[in-house]
């Protein structure tokens, strides 16, 4: 389904639920929404939240005939110890069949993610990295960082990025070997508020690495009211991965 998100144009979820890992699940506004959802569209009455396997919404992506920027389980964590490695592999069979469409998979569970593309890569089951899969880990603080980004370094992917929200303190990740960092406030009931002096130091780090940098909110409980710009312009950079999506998306 299209999608509110800004750095993506629809989000496919074959799978949704999770279960909190670190800081930034403290106000997870997928959760929320799954509690909106509890008995609805395919989200268990008792237990919204729980990972729950979608096989109705396998093909979907194959339907869509104009090129699409897709976020994969937005509603979830694709690499969740509950989602089995083989519904993983039929995902990607979907994505390898999709080559005019990019596909962003973003986890907070690289450590798992690495070891099923390692054991793919093994078995030779698809041509990993596929050229239209982008790979990317959400980092909320440095300890975040320190852990997810070398592992997903050491992935090989055809495109690496971070999402670095929400942003819960100053932060150094660490550019080199990065294509994008993706940067933004909490918002939602109960948001813990970004310092000002945070996003711009993170945009400095990309503007000086040559790394594009996608500023997509100062959040708030409100967001729509403190907007997107950062020092006067909005950050919309993508990498070139993008094809035309990214001409048509950065508005520098």
């Amino acid at each position: 389904m299209s999608t509110k998100i800004e750095w993506a144009e629809e989000t496919w979820n074959p799978i949704t639920g999770c279960t909190p890992i670190s800081e930034g699940c403290a106000h997870c506004y997928a959760a929320r929404m799954a509690k909106r959802l509890a008995g609805r569209c395919g989200y268990p009455a008792d237990d919204p939240f729980q990972v729950t396997l979608h096989t109705d919404k396998l093909d979907v992506p194959l339907h869509w005939r104009k090129p699409r920027v897709v976020f994969v389980c937005s509603m979830g964590d694709l690499f969740h110890k509950d989602v089995n490695k083989w519904y993983i592999v039929r995902l990607l069979r979907v994505m390898r069949e999709c080559e005019h469409h990019r596909f962003l998979l973003l986890t907070k569970r690289m450590e798992r993610a690495a070891r099923i593309i390692a054991w793919i890569m093994e078995k030779n089951l698809y041509c990993w990295p596929l050229p239209n899969v982008g790979l990317g880990v959400t980092c909320e603080n440095q300890d975040a960082a320190y852990e997810r980004i070398p592992l997903l370094l050491a992935c090989p992917a055809a495109m690496r990025f971070v999402s670095v929200e929400p942003m819960l303190e100053a932060m150094a990740i660490g550019i080199l070997g990065l294509d994008w960092v993706i940067g933004g406030g909490e918002s939602g009931p109960g948001a813990r508020p970004m310092d000002p002096q945070w996003p711009r130091d993170m945009r400095d780090q990309c503007v000086a690495a040559g790394v594009p940098f996608f500023f997509k909110q100062w959040g708030g409980v409100h967001k729509k009211k403190h907007g997107r710009e950062l020092d006067g312009r909005t950050w919309n950079q993508r990498p070139a991965w993008f094809g035309e999506a990214a001409k048509e998306k950065d508005s520098d």
